[in-house]
């Protein structure tokens, strides 16, 4: 008997399959364990633990100027996200276009966007753009490639989404009486979301983890804030593991954020 995708996706793995599951979990967290006991000894042998390397992580100054940062990171981390998934969007459709004329530029582009580095895009609206008299500010010139880069990626991620959908449900649609436009909109479309949902929570993870090109434009984001701190008080380990800890936070708040989505289509 075949399985569907959503079986596929979503069913309970089997007990063996939970079995393995639990025996290379302990097994990974053990190797884990142990690297982790390995860099804090050479933390303590190399002297990066003591306290004078800790002490200014007492200052409310210290986390308004890191508040800043993350402030700084997380709007330049939304903006990107919802020009990704816009224009994502838009490419996706042109992409699924029966029309050449349409279909082929969107995939030209597609394949452009995914295949540039993010950093020669940034560098492209830092350097290139002001010479032709095209000046953006430094958080555009973050935010816009890095919605650029993703939005190509997304928009695959898009396309599998609706692929995976059964054909069976815009069939159904169609034979109700609804145009192309609703099938997509209504009944594909939300779908393809919920079966991506991971996916498209990786591709957010990987926006927040790009803004950290700030550095290039001088963008005030987390890291380039993290690297004030350690010019000013030599404090290199200490100060990177706090911003660590804080993109940390912020990526597991998106991945619980998500699963709300990530439930199975009924």
């Amino acid at each position: 008997m075949s399985r569907s995708l959503e079986d596929i996706l979503f069913a309970a793995p089997s007990p063996k399959a939970q079995t393995v599951t639990r025996v290379a979990s302990v097994m990974a967290a053990a190797v884990l364990l142990l690297l982790a006991a390995g860099i804090v000894l050479q933390f303590h042998t190399s002297g990066q633990l003591e306290a004078p390397f800790w002490e200014f992580f007492a200052w409310p100054t210290t986390w308004a100027f890191l508040a800043k940062g993350l402030l700084g990171t997380l709007a330049s981390a939304a903006a990107a996200a919802v020009i990704a998934l816009t224009l994502g969007l838009v490419l996706l459709l042109g992409r699924l276009a029966p029309s050449r004329l349409v279909r082929w530029p969107s995939i030209a582009v597609i394949e452009f966007l995914r295949g540039t580095p993010t950093l020669l895009l940034i560098y492209v609206c830092f350097l290139v753009l002001p010479s032709v008299g095209l000046k953006l500010s430094t958080y555009w010139m973050l935010t816009l490639p890095i919605g650029l880069s993703t939005a190509a990626v997304v928009a695959e991620v898009y396309r599998a989404g609706v692929l995976a959908v059964p054909r069976g449900q815009t069939d159904a649609a169609r034979s109700l009486g609804m145009s192309e436009s609703q099938v997509f909109f209504f009944v594909v479309f939300p779908q393809a979301v919920r079966y991506i949902v991971p996916a498209l929570v990786a591709q957010l993870v990987i926006v927040v983890k790009d803004t950290t090109f700030g550095y290039v434009v001088t963008y005030g984001e987390l890291m380039q804030n993290a690297k004030v701190l350690i010019a000013n008080y030599h404090s290199l380990v200490p100060v990177y593991l706090v911003i660590a800890a804080l993109y940390c936070l912020v990526n597991y708040t998106i991945s619980r954020a998500s699963k709300r989505l990530g439930r199975p289509v009924h």
